[in-house]
This record gives structure tokens, sequence and C-alpha cells, in this order.
């Protein structure tokens, strides 16, 4: 071995250590759950020493690029990888800090709460820009804490808040709680506060940065996580080097990505402006005033703004820049399995309006006997199904596009007073495309013919071998009875862990195969532009509607799915919101209209 190399590839370790006490290397490929194993990590999923598996993302780029509707999406596509992870938005622990959001479930705000309150407010208000150069003022604030109930006032501390102290360490009052101290007086967070000449404002901004990430890497080193995601602005090179230092101090060997979202287009900027107004900064206010507000704050941004490159190519940061949504990709140094299929995964983006449909196949003759798997046609009922679908989805597409149209010609920019409903930001170029509608079945019979009523001059059909129901292995073509009496061990340990049991036998499948398998559909219903209906089997629905509505792993197995339902799954792009669920990014109705079957013994459903 090189001895020049050797220090450093013992530092790296993040193996076990041997008797001698060298740590031993491990590389860091992939970790797929169900598909691989190793002795470090027997169930396939990122193990706990493997640090250099896991991966920490940074957003960078100005207000309205689109960022949190980005790692929602990133979010949403990892956890359904089963590779866990975790949003921590900076604005969102701001506005806490500042006292004019939310609290956030399950996030310890306390420590941040009362350092803020001791550092924000200064002699000439809460507003007040102080020039560069000149010392931060001691806090000049007298807090009221009660003690037995009785009304005790502490002396103002004259101990300045170091921009350094930013990871909750506090000092705090031996003789009171911390969690008894008062959220800060609310801060005003119009575009003044943005100011990089606010030089109060921007150590807030830093010190819950700070803090975000050191709830963040927590997460990943010691709860368990693959994957922490930064979603805020890091718009200078002085703050992304300083969340770097704090990051490499914490752990050398964890992959960090800086991911950058940039537009160009101007339709799409002026959408994502108007997609701004109904976040929590300016939800309820008067559109036109918020907008020029908004429109301000990114000018304070703009002052201090650097994008990712050649800076970051010095330091050896690895990084990836999207211009328009993925209509540009610039990367550097691009390492490891979880960055590379989250880049992968963002060069299949797009912002256009469309509908995806999910549903069963119609009633099949095994649904009448109860059997699980097999090939068998449909059922008269089956049938019926397949017209009502054919009909069905042709008044939809129709329906549809005359929505679209109808909203395109209503919006206003700027945004009228009231006018609070903007539509999907899209390049100018995918406006007034005629969208096609795809057909997609699985490559059995149950699900070709249910759309064989689909005129192949109207909609582009196609059968996919992804999208076969899940093999049952030995038990194909048995009832659940017959299974639980003939195979009950087999039986019991599914009901166990659904997600994670695998049929045996030839061919034998569990949900993480069907998962792995479904990976390349995800990737092209998120690539295309076009309407898609996907005619599939309980499993496949399952699995597809966990991965668009952003369900937890546990749930995906026990998903109620029953035959004779469509869902209409329709893109909703909301740029910055307090919540993190990903219903803000897919809303779905189920329609029941279509319904032929009796909802009964006969719809499908695993029993309990």
């Amino acid at each position: 071995m090189d001895p020049d190399r050797a220090p450093h590839r013992q530092a790296r370790g993040s193996g076990p250590v041997s008797g001698s006490g060298t740590p031993k290397v491990r590389a860091t490929t992939l970790d797929i759950p169900g598909l691989t194993r190793s002795k470090a990590s027997p169930d396939g999923r990122i193990s706990e020493r493997d640090v250099g598996a896991k991966l920490v993302i940074i957003m960078v780029g100005l207000p309205a690029r689109g960022k949190s509707y980005i790692v929602k999406k990133i979010a949403r596509y990892l956890n359904w990888l089963q590779h866990p992870t975790r949003i921590f938005n900076v604005g969102d622990r701001r506005r806490v800090a500042a006292g004019v959001g939310p609290p956030i479930p399950d996030r310890s705000i306390g420590t941040l709460q009362e350092s803020v309150r001791r550092m924000s407010v200064a002699p000439g208000g809460r507003d007040s820009i102080i020039p560069h150069g000149e010392p931060l003022p001691p806090p000049a604030v007298a807090t009221e804490i009660r003690v037995n109930d009785e009304p005790n006032v502490l002396s103002t501390s004259t101990e300045r808040i170091s921009p350094i102290q930013m990871n909750g360490d506090l000092p705090k009052d031996e003789g009171h709680p911390p969690h008894l101290l008062p959220a800060p007086a609310p801060i005003d967070q119009s575009a003044s506060f943005f100011d990089p000449n606010n030089i109060m404002a921007k150590q807030l901004r830093e010190q819950v940065a700070h803090q975000a990430l050191d709830e963040l890497l927590k997460y990943v080193l010691e709860e368990g996580g693959s994957v922490g995601i930064l979603d805020a602005t890091n718009n200078t090179q002085e703050r992304r080097m300083s969340l770097m230092k704090h990051i490499r101090e914490r752990d050398s060997n964890i992959n960090v990505l800086f991911l950058e979202s940039r537009c160009q287009d101007q339709k799409l900027l002026e959408s994502n402006m108007r997609l701004k107004l109904s976040g929590p900064d300016y939800k309820g206010k008067d559109p036109v005033a918020a907008l020029k507000d908004f429109q301000k704050r990114v000018e304070q941004y703009e002052k201090s703004y650097q994008m990712l490159g050649a800076f970051e190519e010095r330091h050896n940061m690895s990084y990836c820049s999207m211009i328009d949504v993925g209509r540009k990709m610039v990367s550097y140094q691009v390492q490891g399995f979880l960055s590379i299929q989250t880049v992968g995964y963002l060069m299949n983006f797009n912002l256009a309006p469309r509908q995806i449909w999910l549903t069963r196949h119609g009633e099949s003759m095994d649904n009448v006997s109860g059997k699980i798997g097999g090939d068998s046609s449909l059922s008269s009922a089956g049938l019926k199904f397949a017209k009502a679908l054919t009909r069905f989805i042709g008044e939809q597409w129709t329906a549809y596009e005359q929505r679209q149209i109808e909203k395109q010609a209503t919006t206003h920019f700027p945004p009228h007073a009231g006018d609070s409903t903007p539509p999907n930001p899209e390049l100018s170029s995918a406006v007034n495309q005629a969208r096609n509608f795809c057909v997609w079945t699985s490559m059995l019979k149950r699900s070709i013919e249910t759309a064989q009523f689909f005129n192949e001059d109207d909609y582009d059909l196609k059968q996919m071998k992804m999208l076969d129901e899940l093999n049952a292995g030995y038990m194909e073509g048995m009832t659940y009875e017959q299974i639980k009496i003939q195979f009950k061990q087999e039986y019991e340990f599914r009901q166990q862990n659904k997600l994670h049991y695998r049929y045996p036998g030839p061919g034998g499948e569990g949900y993480l195969d069907v998962i792995n398998r479904l990976g390349k559909v995800i990737l092209e219903i998120e690539r295309m532009t076009d309407h898609v209906l996907i005619i599939g089997h309980r499993s496949i629905t399952r699995v597809l509607l966990a991965y668009f509505m952003g369900l937890k792993q546990e749930d995906i197995s026990d998903l109620d799915v029953p035959l004779g339902v469509v869902y209409s799954l329709e893109p909703v792009s909301i740029g910055s919101t307090t919540s993190f669920d990903s219903a803000n990014i897919i809303t779905a109705t189920v329609w029941r209209r279509l319904l032929c079957l009796p909802m009964g013994s006969r719809d499908g459903r695993i029993p309990a």
C-alpha cells in the first residue's frame, strides 16, 4: 500500500474495528432493502456504521426557485425506495424562532427561542438595520418568568451570543427550566429582514440554519436516517463553507451534495412567485402588496447571491445545478449510490399539468373464486367495468383539458386582489401543447382485457411486464384460506411483516421486489408530460399510491385498494409550505361512480 494513502484510508474507515484497533475500510456500494445483504447490513438498509453511504443534501438558490417543491419530491422518492429521508426546512424554523410560525412537531426549539429572545431586539427597533462594521449591541429585553406563580423579572444580560455559537448549547438560567421562557416577541419578516446589511437578522438566520443542520445530523448519524435535506437559500459561499465545516467537524466521511435550483425562464419564475403568496409568510395578505414585498426580498438576496461553481470545485465540494427544473443540469463530482440516485431522479423532472389515473383491473374469474395470482380472464362484471372505465376516462380527459384552457385564460400577473390560485408553473414551451393519453397495462390477461375498449387511434396503449401482479411463488392460484391451512407458518410470517415478506418458491416476490421493478415506471411517469392511466393489480396500485401520496412504509402492504375504484392524481406545485405532507404535491380523488361490483367478499381485499 502507498504509505501516503494509508492514513487517509484508515481515517475514512466506517466499518467495524479489528483487533488491532485499525478501522476496516468498507466499500460503500448500493444497499437496497430486501435485494442486497451483507454482514454489516443483513436487510439491505444503510448500515448505522456505514456513514460514507449516507447523504446530506444542502439546497442552494434564491427564493421562488422551487427548492421546497424539489426537496419534497426527492424525499418522497427516496423514502419510497426505503431509504429513510427527512427534510429540515430553515424557513419554518426561522418563523418559529421569530415568533411568527406554528411549532414544528417533534422538534426541540426551546433553546433556539431563548437564543433568539436574547439577541433579537436592537435599540432602534426590531427592524433597524445595523451598518457593516458596527458591533452588535447587547440584548435589551427584560423577560418575565413566573416562579411559584409569582412574577420575577430577569435582569438584562449583557452577554452577546456569537454567530459561531450556533449548536443549541446556550447558557441556561440554573434556577429556571428553559421551557418556561416565553417565545420571542414576533419579529417582522418583511423584505428588510433579509437585507444582507441587517447584521442582527443575518445572525438569526445563520443560527437557525446551524440549528436545523444539527437536527439533520442527529437524524442521519444517530436516529437511523439515510438522507437529510437542508432546505434553505444558502446563497453565499461563506454560508456554504460554514455548513460544510460544521458537518466535517461532526463526521469526516458523510457524503454531502449541494443542490442548486436556478430559473432563467421568466414564466416559470413568475409562477413560482405567485405560489409564494399562498405560503406561510404571506398567507391571508393582499396578493398585490405581498408580491411587491416578496420581490424586494428576492432583491435583498440577489445582492449577496453566489452561484455554485469554481469556488466549490476548488474546495472539492460535490454539487449539482438545476436550471429551469432540469432543462439543463450541471454537476461536479457527484459520487455515491444515493447521490447518483438523487441526481438521476432530478433529470426526469417536469412541471407540466397532467393527470395520472390508477386503477385495478376489472373483476376476474380468479377474483370470483377468491384465488390470488394466476392469469384468468375477466368475469362479466369485469367486462362491464372495462366498458364503463373507457367511457369515464374519455369524459374526464375532455373536461380536464377544458379546465386548463379556462385557468390559463383567467391568470393574471401581477395578481389581482383575491387571486390566490395560480396554475402549475411550467416552461413557456410547454404551454398550449396538445397532450396525449397513455394507457398502460400489465402483461396479464385481466389487465389487458380491461383496456380492450380503448381506441388505439385516440390512446397510446402499452403492456409492461413491470406492472404484473406480485408473484406468490408456490401459493399462486390458492385462496388465503388454503394458504392459512397448508402453509400456516408462512401465513403467520406474512401477517407479521407483509412489506418485507417474500413468497417462497420459483418466482416468488415480496413488496420490496415490486417497489424495485416499479422504479423505472415511476421515472417514466415523472418524465412524461402526457396523461396516463395505469391498469394494474392490487400490489401495483398499492405501491404506486404509496409513492404519489408519500405514505409511510408500514402503510403500503395494507392499503385498501378495492376493485372498481379509480384514483385520480394531479401534480400540484406548492413551493413553500409549513407542512411536509406530500398531499401538497399530489391531490387525489377516488372516483366511486364506476363501481359495478358489490363491495363485499368479492372485492379482492386481503382478509385481516
